[in-house]
């Protein structure tokens, strides 16, 4: 039988508890959190046309940024392997070092249905990427903006990036109307990436150049929320679909439980607290002609 206590580590543990999941409750979930790709999930990620990926870099920071898929990826029980190379993986330092935590989010926005795979760097050079599997599992469809997703046009734009401050106006443009974004996180039990939704406006930029963004109740994992209690960190990947632009940061991280402050968004349960602390602004960040709107 698979232990909670081994599946979640204690900063997920923590936050569980703060939030009232029953003890029941965990072990069931813990079930469903697999140490292996089932063949459903090989399938589910050789026919994507991108990942999300969750990577640190070498000051030890979290970043969430993309994995264009031009020729589709391999999936095994075991290792996801793709010719592809994070967006932006050199000028942000990624540390994509053999052993070095790694997380990916395959999502279909077409169907709504989304799966995660943790784990670790397996291999990787300027045009290839492989992680070995040590979590896999499958997410719900909440929150999820369906859009029309077709194969990515051919040759794709390379990208560009450049270091930007919080307060640029094409930063706040982006994230004004982002309603979608995906967020990574870190410990030394491992990476994970997620995705969080709604309407235009789900992350709401404050006076202060700081990003909120409300927690609605989900599966009760708290891989998010759990690495945050940890490590007080989290990278965010900001994409406007439109455009093929997109926000990348990182940044110091907290959760808000205060009940008043979940009380400004309708429905939230806690509000999550980010400060940036590098930002970097990208053209072409998404293969050309892949998503459009509903």
């Amino acid at each position: 039988m698979t232990e909670p206590n081994h599946t979640f580590h204690a900063g997920e543990r923590a936050v569980q508890e703060r939030a009232g999941v029953p003890a029941e409750w965990r072990q069931r979930a813990a079930r469903a959190i697999r140490a292996e790709l089932s063949a459903r999930h090989q399938d589910f990620f050789e026919n994507l046309p991108v990942f999300f990926v969750g990577l640190q870099d070498m000051l030890g920071r979290p970043w969430a940024t993309i994995c264009p898929l031009p020729t589709g990826a391999q999936a095994t029980r075991t290792r996801l392997t793709a010719n592809t190379r994070p967006v932006l993986a050199k000028p942000l330092d990624l540390d994509l070092r053999p052993g070095s935590k790694a997380a990916v989010l395959g999502l279909d926005f077409a169907t709504r249905r989304r799966n995660r795979m943790n784990g670790e760097v397996a291999a990787a050079s300027e045009d290839l990427l492989s992680i070995a599997v040590e979590q896999s599992f499958g997410n719900c469809p909440k929150y999820i903006r369906t859009r029309d997703v077709r194969p990515p046009a051919k040759p794709s734009t390379p990208t560009e990036g450049s270091r930007v401050a919080i307060s640029d106006v094409a930063v706040r443009r982006i994230i004004s109307s982002a309603d979608t974004f995906f967020i990574a996180t870190l410990t030394k039990d491992g990476a994970d990436v997620s995705h969080r939704g709604g309407m235009p406006g789900a992350l709401h930029q404050n006076v202060d150049g700081s990003l909120s963004f409300p927690d609605y109740a989900g599966n009760q994992y708290f891989n998010t929320l759990g690495n945050i209690e940890v490590s007080s960190r989290a990278g965010l990947f900001i994409p406007d679909f439109a455009s093929g632009e997109a926000i990348l940061l990182t940044g110091k991280a907290g959760i808000d439980w205060s009940p008043a402050r979940a009380a400004e968004f309708e429905g939230a349960e806690r509000v999550v607290d980010i400060h940036p602390e590098d930002v970097w602004y990208a053209r072409h960040a998404l293969p050309r002609g892949v998503f459009t709107e509903e």
